[in-house]
């Protein structure tokens, strides 16, 4: 198991590959834990997640997942440790973070009544974007989500496939270099798992991506890291390979890791 050292470097320290390109730490969580009374949610948990990586964050229900998330993106402050997005400690720098994060939550806030359209001028509005930024930023994030034979019709008439797309083209409004979605493929059919693994892997080619899932066949299809936690606690973090090493399938891995 490989993990990062509770003093991970910031991006503006973060090393090279062997190739020389440029590796730099844009999601850090160091020594996170959440405690609700005597009961541990998360405990110590430490890694990193590298520029250009779509890391799959595995773990069974009620493992903490949900939980380091919203640590990390700053929607909880955490009992002790530290999050960082792109360097800025979420706990006392989180408006400057979150100027470079995406989060989409499972079951994310839509409002049903308004169109695609509509619902990315409210929040790009709400983000300060001028009309001439917001108009080409639309442009790009409905080609991006393949929406432009929907933008015009109200959310909530469109299928759950095209909700989550809504989604993902809301938190890539501002153009985030760290996307964290939770469960983004939860309740959706066959089709509509597809058409959104299609969406994040052409996402994943130029953003940094922590992407919680039970689904443990979008980790091959999707993901080129593993981060996996039982019990609010670290157990695992490697690549997809590492992972199955030894099993039969990745299913067994977690199945060994969990029991």
């Amino acid at each position: 198991m490989t993990t990062a050292a509770p003093n991970a470097p910031s991006p503006q320290a973060a090393g090279k590959t062997a190739s020389g390109a440029d590796r730099a730490a844009m999601i850090e969580a160091i020594n996170l834990s959440k405690f609700y009374g005597d009961f541990a949610a998360t405990r110590d948990v430490t890694f990193t997640v590298s520029r250009g990586e779509v890391a799959a964050f595995l773990g069974p229900n009620g493992a903490g997942k949900s939980t380091t998330m919203k640590l990390i993106t700053g929607y909880l402050a955490p009992s002790a440790g530290v999050a960082r997005i792109a360097g800025y400690n979420m706990a006392t720098e989180r408006l400057e973070g979150a100027k470079h994060l995406g989060y989409l939550p499972e079951n994310g806030p839509l409002y049903p009544d308004m169109s695609p359209r509509s619902l990315l001028k409210f929040f790009g509005q709400a983000r300060g974007l001028s009309a001439a930024k917001l108009a080409e930023r639309i442009d790009v994030v409905v080609d991006l989500c393949k929406l432009g034979t929907v933008i015009g019709k109200p959310i909530g008439k469109l299928s759950k496939g095209f909700r989550q797309r809504v989604g993902m083209a809301q938190v890539l409004l501002h153009e985030p270099d760290v996307l964290i979605m939770d469960e983004p493929t939860a309740g959706l059919d066959p089709n509509q798992i597809r058409e959104v693994r299609d969406t994040i892997r052409r996402i994943g080619q130029t953003k940094t991506i922590l992407l919680s899932t039970h689904i443990l066949q979008e980790v091959e299809a999707m993901c080129n890291r593993v981060i996996f936690i039982n019990e609010g606690r670290l157990v695992f973090d490697g690549t997809p390979a590492e992972f199955a090493a030894n099993e039969r399938n990745i299913d067994e891995r977690f199945y060994h890791l969990t029991r």
